[in-house]
């Protein structure tokens, strides 16, 4: 038999995962964003000369096919650019727009505030223990 959903760690995670995800899209939404949508802006900031949607949709664990629909999303918002990458003129890179660099730095504040409320409870050295563990778990099983 089965152990007690309290105790089961694949059912907290999913709930814990679940609050936050609550927690941030609301607040994103007032910047016209979802987690995704804003995943998808954020590693496109953070990259030199961009991603291509592959490169997305492998950090972000999703089919291609969904990385093109968030892609079109922020596109048409103005947020994101597709440009031909230098090295092959056929893989095209994801890139930010500088509406795209302001809209993320204000959609961030706004996700670290909503993160505060479930996390909230948590000092800062068990956050970065939590961090380590989710980071170990993410890198393994990539």
């Amino acid at each position: 038999m089965g152990q007690p959903l309290a105790d089961d760690l694949g059912f907290l995670l999913s709930r814990a995962s679940g609050q936050v995800v609550r927690a941030t899209n609301a607040a994103l939404a007032e910047h016209g964003l979802r987690v995704r949508t804003y995943s998808v802006l954020v590693l496109a900031c953070e990259a030199a000369d961009g991603l291509s949607q592959r490169e997305l949709a492998t950090v972000l664990g999703l089919d291609p096919s969904q990385v093109v629909l968030l892609v079109d999303e922020l596109a048409a918002a103005g947020l994101v650019e597709r440009q031909a990458a230098e090295a092959d003129r056929r893989t095209r890179l994801v890139v930010p727009t500088a509406e795209g660099r302001r809209a993320r730095d204000a959609a961030g504040q706004a996700a670290d505030a909503a993160v505060e409320t479930p996390l909230g409870l948590l000092g800062d050295a068990e956050r970065d223990r939590l961090r380590d563990m989710l980071t170990r778990i993410w890198t393994a099983t990539g």
